[in-house]
């Protein structure tokens, strides 16, 4: 294939190729970095030597992106939580991110950031991207048995189940809801209506400013504090915690942490917000069903 060609080739497949890549790492300047390797690598490449173009450049990208995983997840060990880091490097578009995280699902991509490298891997090219477990062994360096495991494994902690009937789930889903847009519109009057009058916020320390109390109690003070904090909401998403409707305040698509509720008579008695690594690791994050 003449170089031209090549190069228009492979410019009919980045959107693609970027889609795969921006499921896997949750960043738009991470998902173009792999697909401009991927060019980069196809460049010194012989054209002959590539039988199925849409196969290679998928199998590349996805081992950039398995290797850029691998890295996070040991920094991940032993990296303090930062939770008021900046969202994206040097260079990055945080429009790019938002406009890439609504059309893929907020939800998701914090979903997605709870599972390991090779199960993420293995979820994404599969279950959204319908490669077959054939094709998708080869990347991780498994069977296509251990494979079909791994996306499995995957799959069941994506959609981890609910605990609670689906009445009572509608019910708390209502009132979180409610709570997380008064929150991103600073309404205290619909914060107060939506909280019990004795509720109580606790929090780990991490998870808020200098100066500011991890344990709140009464609707007055906890919907003050809340609107304090209302930019964190706007960066938050519903999902299921621990089988319950809950909150991942979410940048780049992962969490800095998780706020999960105590839902009674229709208003929030109580709610916790965990940063402390120890805790999250203990926590099962799962999308929220489709409303019936």
């Amino acid at each position: 294939m003449h170089a031209d060609a090549l190069a228009l080739a492979f410019e009919q497949r980045r959107d693609r190729l970027r889609g795969v890549a921006y499921r896997m790492l949750g960043t738009a300047a991470e998902a173009e970095d792999a697909v401009q390797e991927a060019w980069l690598r196809l460049d010194r490449v012989a054209a002959t030597e590539i039988g199925n173009l849409d196969g290679w450049l998928t199998t590349v990208v996805s081992r950039i992106c398995l290797d850029q995983l691998r890295v996070r997840a040991q920094r991940a060990e032993t990296a303090e939580p930062a939770v008021d880091a900046p969202a994206v490097g040097p260079g990055a578009d945080p429009e790019d991110d938002a406009l890439l995280a609504d059309a893929v699902g907020r939800a998701l991509l914090v979903v997605l950031d709870v599972l390991g490298p090779e199960e993420r891997v293995a979820f994404v090219l599969h279950d959204l991207f319908a490669v077959p477990f054939a094709d998708l062994a080869p990347i991780l360096g498994r069977t296509p048995a251990t494979t079909k495991k791994l996306a499995s494994r995957a799959r069941q902690r994506v959609h981890a189940p609910a605990r609670i009937d689906p009445a009572e789930l509608t019910a708390q889903r209502a009132v979180v809801t409610a709570f997380l847009k008064a929150a991103r519109e600073g309404d205290l009057d619909e914060l107060l209506a939506v909280l019990a009058p004795d509720v109580v916020r606790s929090a780990d320390p991490a998870a808020l400013p200098p100066g500011m109390a991890a344990l709140v109690r009464g609707a007055a003070a906890v919907a003050e504090g809340t609107v304090v904090l209302r930019q964190r909401s706007r960066e938050a998403v519903v999902v299921l915690v621990d089988g319950r409707p809950g909150l991942v305040v979410v940048r780049a698509g992962r969490a800095l942490f998780v706020v999960t509720f105590t839902v009674r008579d229709a208003r929030i008695a109580a709610y916790d917000v965990v940063a402390d690594p120890a805790r999250l690791a203990g926590l099962t994050v799962s999308l929220l069903p489709e409303k019936s």
